[in-house]
């Protein structure tokens, strides 16, 4: 079976077919950092993770970017309210989201450009698109003109002969039926941050930011664009129109979407109180693998509803799967190969593979696992099975794991003294707050091939 995506933009299962052979470019979505990220945020930044990671098993180089947003008008508003300068503030935040992406095991992209390290590709894109007459000024600010591109509206499906013309909008999110001209540069105002550029004093719109870190980044034409739905309009949307104005050419061959997550059936949102974060779920005694496991149990297009209750049979399925890959490991028998286990591994290894063929057919493939782990059981109560059909097994695991992340597998064996000494080093420089220093001994660390995470329980390890 060919790999098969779901193209928002076309509305249908297509063949991955990338621009260069066993090459993907991935851009996602990253996140605006003017607080902690809420679990719906980390839903759509795991499912970018699982895709990488099975293209990677697929044997596709990938090349992702995920910007950080460090600009618009909540990060700039936050910072105000508490007095401090914008850098100072997302700095923080910054720190909190990588914080939290290593504890789910999501993937480094391999760059996460910030929008105020790349003011200028900004001003120079904008400038582009007036000079191809895409784009006018307005109030000292510049507006792309959405009447002269054509195809705008078709990712969202909506229908462009409502724009009135001349019509504006100068925030940087607005409702799904707001459709208008959208601010690609905004005036200088005061005490709002601002850059002195070749088209003028003052800073980006939100929308331009991804189109022009994506092109330095990507190219002019990316294989994959991932994001939550709430992207589509009028983010998305927008990146569409001034990409494809400024370059001419195509500009995503294939837009993924991850749905809503809802906690007790409904949105998540400051006024009802029901933000949840991953500090949240750790601090209720879970571990992060718990909740990537939930994600990974339902499809990246299905809605899924987060309850503690749901989260607690999670625990119990990603316990019982643990328990039985530990079982795999330490296994030793007199039996004799059992022919029927070795098919059986064979057939449960392509099933893996054609449902996540089938749009990251998560919820099939893990169906697959807990049919090959009852039967492999089956075979262990009948003295079934040798060593030999148990490291078999045990190998396939990890490989399965390789893409989905949610096993924990006991680490044997005693640190040097020169690691323990690193991570009681690392203790100290976060009791200090010195988070600098912390993050240095993190990343040193992961360089010896030692992961650290931290939980409710205290620092833990593993291997890479």
């Amino acid at each position: 079976m060919a790999l098969k995506f779901y193209n928002t933009l076309s509305g249908k299962k297509e063949v991955f077919v990338p621009l260069t052979d066993k090459f993907a470019g991935i851009y996602s979505c990253g996140p605006t950092v003017y607080g902690f990220a809420h679990i719906g945020n980390l839903r759509a930044y795991l499912f970018a993770d699982v895709l990488r990671r099975y293209l990677e098993f697929k044997g596709y180089t990938v090349r992702q970017a995920m910007n950080i947003t460090d600009l618009d008008d909540k990060t700039i508003r936050a910072s105000k309210e508490q007095g401090i300068s914008l850098r100072e503030y997302t700095d923080k935040y910054i720190r909190f989201f990588f914080e939290d992406i290593d504890l789910l095991r999501i993937k480094r992209a391999d760059v996460y450009p910030r929008v105020t390290d790349h003011i200028n590709e900004m001003a120079d894109m904008v400038k582009l698109l007036l000079e191809k007459g895409y784009a006018y000024r307005k109030d000292g600010s510049v507006y792309f003109k959405v009447s002269e591109f054509p195809d705008y509206g078709k990712l969202a499906k909506i229908d462009i002969s409502r724009i009135k013309p001349g019509a504006t909008v100068e925030a940087d999110e607005y409702e799904k039926e707001d459709v208008r001209d959208f601010a690609l540069w905004k005036e200088k105002k005061e005490g709002e941050p601002f850059w002195v550029t070749e088209i003028g004093e003052g800073r980006p719109g939100w929308h331009i930011e991804c189109s022009a870190m994506s092109i330095k980044y990507l190219g002019a034409t990316i294989d994959i664009h991932t994001g939550g739905i709430d992207n589509i309009f009028p983010h998305h949307q927008n990146e569409i129109a001034q990409s494809e104005a400024a370059t001419g050419q195509k500009f995503v061959r294939c837009w993924m979407h991850c749905q809503h997550l809802l906690v007790d059936n409904k949105k998540m949102s400051k006024s009802m109180g029901n933000i949840i974060t991953l500090r949240d779920v750790i601090n209720r005694g879970y571990t992060p693998e718990t909740l990537r496991y939930l994600f990974v149990f339902s499809h990246y297009r299905s809605r899924l509803n987060f309850t503690w209750e749901s989260i607690g049979h999670a625990s119990n399925t990603l316990n019982r799967l643990n328990q039985f890959v530990e079982r795999l490991k330490d296994y030793n028998s007199k039996s004799k190969s059992n022919e029927e286990i070795t098919m059986l591994t064979s057939r449960h290894a392509q099933r893996f593979e054609t449902e996540m063929d089938n749009d990251l057919n998560t919820p099939g493939a893990l169906a697959s696992i807990f049919d090959m782990v009852g039967e492999v059981n089956a075979a262990i109560e009948k003295e079934d099975l040798s060593a030999e059909n148990a490291k078999a097994v045990y190998e396939l695991m990890l490989k399965f794991n390789a893409v989905l992340g949610i096993l924990t597998l006991k680490e044997k064996g005693v640190l040097s003294g020169n690691i323990e000494a690193l991570i009681e080093e690392r203790e100290k420089a976060r009791e200090r707050k010195n988070f600098k220093h912390a993050d240095e001994i993190r990343k040193r660390l992961e360089d010896m091939g030692i992961v650290l995470e931290d939980t409710k329980e205290g620092v833990k390890w593993r291997k890479k």
